[in-house]
């Protein structure tokens, strides 16, 4: 185990002070986040998913359409001088960064801009808002979004983030995944090349990396089991002993909380990449509660409210919300359950469940 810290037993999270700062976290950032300007669809994502698993969206509601349209005017749609070779461009961007005009009614097609691409990362991270939020993806261009998967896809099953060349690794592959998943439409994603790919990239010690011959990682072992829950190929893909072998990888990351490597420090966020991946593999109460429990409380900033990486360090919404995930898989009272293999909760997951049964009954004619 790590070195021991403060038994938090008897403490109870700072519940309202993690609403104002998620609160905040939508409405103004410090300069420190300047970086992530071209993904503020992503920093909002977290913002929503902390207040949703809070039991908190109700703060938002006079700003729920407005963040609606917001994230549907990121949403890249064909060009209107020549859609068919635009269509593989398309998904949502992460912000406005590159200048593109805000169109809260997304009535027309975009105005071509050569840099204005969609991302698979956005994307998932789009219509995960929008469920949060209780949208009924109506104004969702379906068949753009799964053109724009189907070219981003590589020969060897992974995905590139962005068209015309991106880092591509496992994470493309779950956000792909989580996509198709949420539009209930497969046809973006070669699933057999994909789940090839997530068996290539089994290490020799039972971990998944970002690609074939990479470290086993925390993360992408996550992404990866992920992703062949929601394309049903979990039981398939791998044997009962690379199974036993990724479960005993997994449980062998909990020190006091999870780290995301062997011999690397414990992070509050791999209470959510490693504890989802053993909740997905059906052995999640093999862990120690009391340790994992005490380790995310020891990162809690009680003043302002979030979760940081490591004690007596700055909480962001990527930790403050995958904190707040671990404490609800180990039934933390006052949090909401999620849905780990979609990483929404499992009321954001019940509304989307609701959309699908809309779509499969025909009352929603918007899906075809």
């Amino acid at each position: 185990m790590d070195e021991a810290v403060e038994d938090y037993s008897d403490a109870v999270i700072a519940s309202k002070r993690h609403v104002k700062f998620f609160q905040r976290c939508l409405q103004v950032l410090p300069c420190s986040y300047s970086s992530l300007d071209t993904s503020r669809l992503t920093v909002a994502f977290f913002a929503l998913s902390g207040l949703d698993i809070l039991g908190s969206l109700d703060i938002v509601e006079a700003e729920k359409q407005e963040i609606i349209n917001w994230i549907y005017s990121l949403q890249v749609l064909p060009d209107t001088a020549n859609s068919e070779e635009s269509l593989s461009r398309c998904g949502f961007r992460g912000s406005s960064t590159i200048g593109i005009k805000y169109n809260p009614s997304q009535d027309e097609t975009s105005v071509f801009h050569p840099y204005d691409l969609g991302h698979v990362a956005m994307t998932y991270t789009g219509l995960a808002s929008l469920i949060i939020l209780g949208d009924d993806l109506s104004r969702v261009n379906i068949p753009a979004i799964t053109a724009g998967l189907r070219a981003l896809q590589l020969e060897d099953g992974s995905f590139s983030a962005l068209e015309n060349g991106s880092e591509n690794d496992m994470r493309f592959v779950f956000c792909a995944c989580c996509i198709s998943y949420m539009l209930q439409d497969w046809s973006g994603i070669d699933q057999d090349k994909a789940v090839a790919f997530i068996q290539n990239s089994l290490t020799h010690d039972f971990g998944i990396g970002q690609g074939p011959g990479q470290e086993g990682h925390g993360g992408t072992t996550f992404c990866a089991i992920a992703s062949l829950v929601l394309m049903g190929r979990l039981e398939t893909a791998f044997t009962e002993r690379q199974l036993e072998g990724l479960k005993r990888w997994c449980l062998f990351r909990q020190q006091s909380g999870f780290n995301g490597r062997p011999n690397k420090k414990t992070d509050t966020c791999y209470s959510f990449w490693v504890g989802s991946t053993l909740k997905l593999l059906g052995v999640f109460d093999m862990i120690d509660f009391r340790w994992n429990r005490n380790y995310v409380l020891s990162t809690e900033d009680t003043s302002m409210g979030g979760f940081a990486k490591w004690p007596d360090y700055h909480p962001d919404a990527l930790h403050g919300y995958l904190g707040l995930c671990g404490l609800s898989m180990m039934g933390e009272e006052g949090l909401l359950p999620i849905h780990p293999a979609l990483n929404i909760t499992q009321r954001a997951a019940d509304h989307l469940h609701s959309v699908h049964n809309k779509w499969k009954s025909g009352d929603d004619a918007h899906k075809r």
